[in-house]
């Protein structure tokens, strides 16, 4: 409680906010303290060293237990760690600067012997630059931050480039081939390619660096969004690495899978993992594998196969959460997959949980396909709970990431996606405009050159020429592109699409007087299979409402003809959406409450409410029970007009 008082008016400074505190300090409890706020953990033996005296460790117990602005290590392994609230820290750490010069580098000189003796290098290199010992802290930056970047620490090696003067860089290979990892998994991978060139232009250079130049240009063309230059810089290396360390295997699966994918074959970039060794082989393998998880769950989503795709990504980013931080990128990239397969399940507020405080990350340093992922999976989030503004806003952010990023598929996916979003709404003329601002773009002289990448965008340019003939209501039109979009889809294995193309084709069927009815039932039975909820609706609200008029004759035995098992056409969320009376996010209710609400607005009965969100009745009850309460009401009518009255429900006629 005192740090949280402390805490609660962070604008007057940290010095200001603990001054109570440290006048009730003795001064030499006051001169421990700014000694040793110069590293960030303190262990008892640390804080020894750095003051010289053989009763720190008591001193700093008592204090611990005295004085509220510790905070301990979570970490079995590390109980006697401990470090200073921040703002503590940063009240110390000013009196620090206080202190005479040559006391400074004194600590930092004391700090980094302790930390190279106990094999911290890293912490120990920060203290030796610091410390002014500079050709020290470049040799342990070498020894340290080629490893930590395989690990997947690349914010260190960013940190220390901001220190290493370019001679260094040039004079010290490790350090070079760190840089250049970091760079190219970043917004920063045109540098990677100019870092490494001089080392290629030696004439004794072996394959092995050879090899790992390709692993690292070849990961920059990658987050390029350049594809066709991706492969071509790996080709060389497709059959083996020139080693067969199992950290190198696992890379060489990772590209391997990722070359399928950019290449239309998901199915054989899963095959490349199931390759690979399996063991605990140190830090660098454990990050190594995170990729591959990542790689066969994104090669899942890219089928469709959200229900495979789920129970990959899942343990995986738990994983990276627990052992990388939530907002490190890999962990951020992760869960750009897993929010958009929740999505797809319709398991809507769950999605938007993973994608909270990541957005900006995925914007930084995602790939393009994370970045894409995860905006448009947070835009139809929006749409979901009826903010439209909200979803053409993130839309225009990914379009405004692409166009900064030099990624020109991003601008596309984010128009396709508004065309889509206003072909609901049969909003024709606001679509054609945007379908020709996606021809304009594809037009350009200035693209990424090869077929991959043209092949990654045609296909979402005929899907906006699809919509807009469904908002223009054209439906020979429709009939026509979609011919055109099948194939397009079908190359590129996309599972979800061709789904949702084979709906879109029995309703345009439909709408002309012909019998789509069979076409309609195979998509909803595909879509059911692969555990995608929400197609029906994010395609078009009529056609969802047309399936679940289907589904729900079918279900009702009068469509006996027909032998596929019927699927439920959309999930209860989004008929909620096509139906009208929308339940509006709120701390009020939980989710399960909305949902009753919703479909209690529709004047259903506890027996279809059940159906409809696939409960029983007596969990019904329990909801009605929880909203009678909560919104103080008498009847099943009186909830629905005092949740109007408070504003927690909308769309009502």
């Amino acid at each position: 409680m005192a740090i949280k008082s402390l805490a609660a008016d962070s604008g007057k400074g940290g010095e200001h906010l603990l001054g109570g505190l440290v006048a009730k300090l003795a001064a030499d409890d006051v001169g421990f303290l700014t000694r040793i706020a110069v590293v960030d953990q303190f262990h008892p033996d640390l804080c020894r060293a750095l003051t010289g005296a053989d009763d720190a460790p008591a001193r700093l117990a008592r204090l611990m237990q005295d004085t509220p602005i510790f905070i301990t290590s979570d970490a079995s392994d590390a109980s006697e760690w401990c470090r200073l609230h921040a703002l503590a820290r940063d009240a110390f750490r000013l009196r620090l600067t206080e202190l005479p010069a040559e006391q400074q580098v004194d600590l930092h000189a004391r700090a980094m012997a302790w930390l190279v003796e106990h094999g911290m290098i890293e912490e120990a290199a920060r203290h030796a630059h610091a410390a002014g010992q500079r050709e020290k802290a470049y040799d342990l930056a070498e020894q340290c931050l080629y490893d930590a970047v395989v690990q997947g620490q690349q914010q260190a090696v960013f940190e220390w480039l901001e220190l290493l003067p370019e001679a260094e860089l040039e004079r010290r290979p490790r350090l070079r081939l760190a840089a250049a990892w970091a760079l190219a998994l970043s917004e920063r991978h045109e540098e990677a390619g100019r870092l490494l060139a001089p080392m290629l232009e030696a004439p004794d250079v072996d394959a092995a660096l050879r090899y790992e130049h390709a692993l690292i240009v070849s990961g920059g063309a990658y987050y390029a969004d350049e594809p066709d230059r991706c492969v071509a810089l790996f080709k060389p290396w497709i059959d083996a690495p020139p080693a067969r360390e199992p950290r190198l295997l696992q890379m060489h699966a990772n590209r391997l899978s990722m070359l399928a994918i950019l290449q239309g074959d998901p199915a054989q970039a899963r095959r490349h993992q199931q390759a690979v060794p399996r063991g605990a082989y140190g830090e660098a393998y454990g990050y190594a594998t995170r990729w591959g998880d990542f790689v066969t769950g994104l090669a899942y989503l890219w089928e469709g196969q959200v229900k495979l795709g789920e129970d990959v990504l899942r343990p995986a980013l738990a994983s990276a959460d627990a052992d990388l931080g939530r907002r490190h990128p890999l962990a951020c990239m992760l869960a750009s997959l897993l929010a958009a397969a929740c999505y797809e399940r319709d398991r809507v507020d769950e999605a938007a949980a993973l994608l909270a405080h990541r957005l900006d990350m995925l914007e930084r340093v995602g790939t393009p396909e994370t970045a894409l992922f995860g905006y448009r999976t947070a835009a139809r989030i929006a749409a979901a709970q009826g903010v439209e503004h909200r979803a053409l806003d993130l839309l225009e952010a990914l379009y405004a990431i692409g166009d900064a990023r030099r990624l020109p598929r991003l601008c596309v996916a984010s128009l396709a996606d508004q065309v889509r979003m206003h072909a609901g709404r049969f909003r024709s003329e606001t679509c054609r405009a945007l379908v020709q601002r996606i021809d304009d773009i594809l037009a350009r002289d200035d693209l990424p050159a090869g077929p991959l990448w043209r092949r990654s965008v045609v296909w979402l340019q005929a899907m906006a020429h699809v919509h807009a003939a469904v908002a223009a209501q054209d439906w020979p039109t429709v009939l026509a592109v979609l011919d055109r979009a099948a194939p397009l889809v079908d190359d590129r294995k996309l599972g979800r699409v061709g789904i949702e193309i084979m709906a879109l084709r029995a309703f345009a069927l439909d709408r002309q007087g012909e019998d789509g009815r069979a076409l309609l039932l195979e998509a909803m039975n595909l879509a059911q299979t692969y555990g995608l909820a929400r197609t029906f609706v994010d395609a078009h609200p009529a056609l969802a409402d047309w399936a679940r008029r289907v589904a729900d004759e079918a279900a009702g035995g009068r469509d006996a003809g027909h032998t596929v098992p019927v699927a439920r056409a959309v999930p209860p969320s989004a008929e909620r959406t096509a139906a009208g009376p929308r339940a509006v996010p709120s701390m009020v209710l939980t989710p399960k409450e909305r949902a009753v609400l919703e479909l209690l607005a529709r004047n259903l009965s506890n027996k279809e409410i059940a159906q409809a969100m696939s409960v029983g009745e007596e969990t019904v009850k329990w909801h009605l029970k929880n909203l009678f309460g909560k919104l103080d009401a008498g009847s099943r009518k009186h909830v629905v007009r005092r949740a109007q009255i408070l504003g927690l429900l909308e769309g009502m006629e």
